[in-house]
């Protein structure tokens, strides 16, 4: 029988529908002030600070509509922008030292719908409103960084080696590029110096001073622009995995230009505490902890050349090493567990340059205490003769354990208290260490009206756009205008049910102007069926035959349009950045969502309404 589907499938269109439309549904509801609490540098937030928190917004009288412990982080829900505020700046004034206190807003979602996976569409920076910076890497400190590894790993391989040398120490030079001097004691010293580290380390200059005894090392232009590019690279994967891993917003991350990255944090309300976590360029080192020295002299200022005082979170005072053994930049991974004691602790995972140095650099120090020190540089309002900002450096001690055994590419540190000490700890090692200090250059913030502006007027554009349509649909193809209107209507749900499904899709200005696009289009394959059947009645065939060859014959034409257009898209989204990917990545499940809706979807509701029957008009 003609123009007839089984049942399997009418009933695949609807479920198909249903699930569009119920991963659309969150985006009906508004999204509610709130402010969320979080530990700084392992610091844990428990239902004891839960308890502390929701005592003191009692007791000045702040009305919430929920307060809640989610994710190791406390999430507290209010009714209007100005309670939010008071929130804020109260537990602010109160716990800035160690927490982090954000302003931000929260889906207001029904439980059941979010325990389904269910969320709204991510809002972009013109949307939602938020904050934007351009940030410059300091390349001068990555440089230097790099210099100070440098002497690390030649002190280490000359150690090796047993070749004997009085120092090595990086050295400035005013019209020519810094680089590290070594000093030696004797010529077969430099020699042999010499024959080791230019076989070993390619990409650098070494040049001899046999009157000095000494090597002069220097990376060259190529090895320098490696440099350079690696803390940019790195600088962008790391700055991505803190924000995210902290929880304060769905960045978007990327580079312009040879020192810069852009990150837009939309919906981002609080931009001091965003410039604070952004400019905290925090790394993690590993030194031995110095057992043999006096304490209580270093205490009273008289710390030995080879050490230093440091600090834990406690306040307690210990003499660290200052000799490095391993910096955070190797760590590739880290995760919370347990001992077989089913006492917390911290599994880190290094990448081979990492394991091959820390395994030399532990093997002779088995039962000694070795610290994990916490490194923040903050930025100051001071600048250097170069014009790049100072950073002030503050270090502490994280975790003190004792090593067991000689360590490689994958260890264990215990002792770092709680489960969830470990797991925040775990997640500072994994958010990574900035190759080197960035500074804000420039900022930008989109506040929450002006994106509900555009928003209100993107919206309107929408239903502009698809009322325009309907009415010329129903106008010229009568009763088949309403089925094209509801497939239409379909098209915009399905839409929107992706977009909240697609984890890092986000909807921009741009994307709202791909979905107008997209409903005037999504009536094309419409138009060239309903043609095609009108074509089929004028010459005389039946009504049902009509209906048939009208879709039959059409479908080569609306895939060939609709595939190049495809294509296009893809192109966009592939080379384009920003707006422009927010633009194609709309166009893009538009045609794909319009193809099923104008296509099978219009035929589903024709074959249910007319097919399989005997018609001597049509209303078309």
């Amino acid at each position: 029988m003609l123009n007839k589907y089984p049942l399997w499938k009418t009933l695949m269109v609807l479920f198909i529908v249903s699930i569009g439309a119920l991963y659309a549904l969150p985006n009906l509801y508004p999204n509610d002030p709130a402010v969320q609490v979080a530990g700084l540098r392992g610091v844990e937030v428990n239902s004891t600070m839960l308890d502390s928190v929701r005592a003191d917004l009692s007791k000045e009288n702040i009305k919430y509509s929920k307060i809640a412990l989610e994710k190791g982080q406390i999430l507290i829900r209010f009714f209007d922008p100005d309670q939010q505020i008071h929130a804020r700046d109260l537990l602010l004034a109160k716990y800035k030292k160690d927490y982090s206190i954000a302003l931000n807003l929260t889906p207001a979602i029904p439980q059941w719908l979010a325990s389904i996976g269910g969320s709204p569409m991510k809002l972009g920076l013109d949307l939602s409103g938020g904050v934007s910076f351009l940030m410059e890497v300091n390349m001068k400190a990555a440089i230097e960084k790099a210099h100070q590894a440098m002497v690390g790993d030649f002190r280490q391989d000359l150690r090796n080696e047993k070749i004997r040398y009085r120092s090595v120490k990086e050295f400035s030079a005013i019209d020519k590029a810094d680089g590290v001097k070594i000093i030696f004691r004797k010529p077969e010293d430099l020699t042999a110096a010499y024959a080791l580290l230019k076989k070993r380390y390619r990409g650098y200059e070494f040049i001899e001073n046999e009157n000095q005894l000494s090597l002069l090392v220097r990376m060259t232009e190529q090895k320098l622009k490696e440099t350079r590019e690696y803390a940019l690279q790195q600088n962008i994967t790391i700055i991505r995995n803190r924000v995210n891993e902290l929880g304060v917003a769905e960045p978007l991350v990327q580079r312009q230009g040879k020192k810069h990255i852009v990150i837009e944090l939309p919906g981002v309300q609080d931009t001091a505490k965003a410039k604070e976590i952004l400019n905290a360029t925090a790394t993690i080192e590993f030194k031995m902890i110095d057992q043999d020295g006096d304490l209580g002299n270093a205490l009273k200022g008289r710390v030995p050349a080879s050490s230093q005082l440091l600090y834990d979170r406690s306040g307690k005072p210990m003499l660290v090493k200052k000799r490095i053994m391993l910096t955070g930049d190797h760590i590739i991974d880290a995760n919370s567990g347990f001992d077989e004691y089913s006492r917390p602790q911290v599994n880190i995972s290094l990448d081979s340059a990492g394991g091959s140095k820390f395994s030399n650099a532990t093997k002779n120090n088995i039962g000694k205490l070795m610290a994990t020190i916490f490194i923040e540089y903050k930025a100051t309002d001071k600048k250097d003769a170069e014009g790049n900002l100072v950073f002030e450096k503050h270090e502490e001690i994280i975790s003190a354990a004792t090593i067991q055994a000689r360590l490689g590419n994958k260890f264990r540190i215990t002792g770092s208290g709680t489960v969830q000490e470990a797991h925040n700890l775990a997640l500072l090692l994994r958010a990574g260490a900035l190759i080197a200090p960035i500074s804000i250059v420039e900022e930008r913030t989109v506040g929450p009206t002006l994106g509900a502006e555009n928003v209100k007027l993107g919206f309107q554009a929408i239903m502009m756009g698809f009322g325009l349509v309907v009415i010329f649909m129903l106008v010229y193809y009568r009763a088949f205008g309403v089925v094209a209107n509801i497939a239409l209507m379909a098209n915009l749900v399905l839409i929107v049910g992706i977009m909240s499904m697609i984890p890092g899709a986000t909807l921009t200005l741009p994307g709202m102007a791909g979905i107008v696009l997209t409903v005037g289009m999504a009536v094309d394959a419409n138009v060239l069926i309903f043609e095609r059947i009108r074509e089929e009645i004028r010459e005389g065939k039946t009504i049902q035959q009509s209906i048939h060859h009208g879709y039959e014959a059409a479908m080569s034409t609306i895939f060939d349009a609709n595939i190049t257009t495809l294509i296009a898209a893809i192109i966009l989204f592939s080379i384009g950045a920003g707006p422009v990917k927010g633009f194609a990545i709309t166009l893009s499940i538009g045609i794909l969502t319009s193809m099923f809706t104008a296509v099978v979807g219009t035929r589903t509701i024709v074959n249910i309404v007319w097919g399989g029957k005997s018609l001597k008009k049509l209303s078309i």
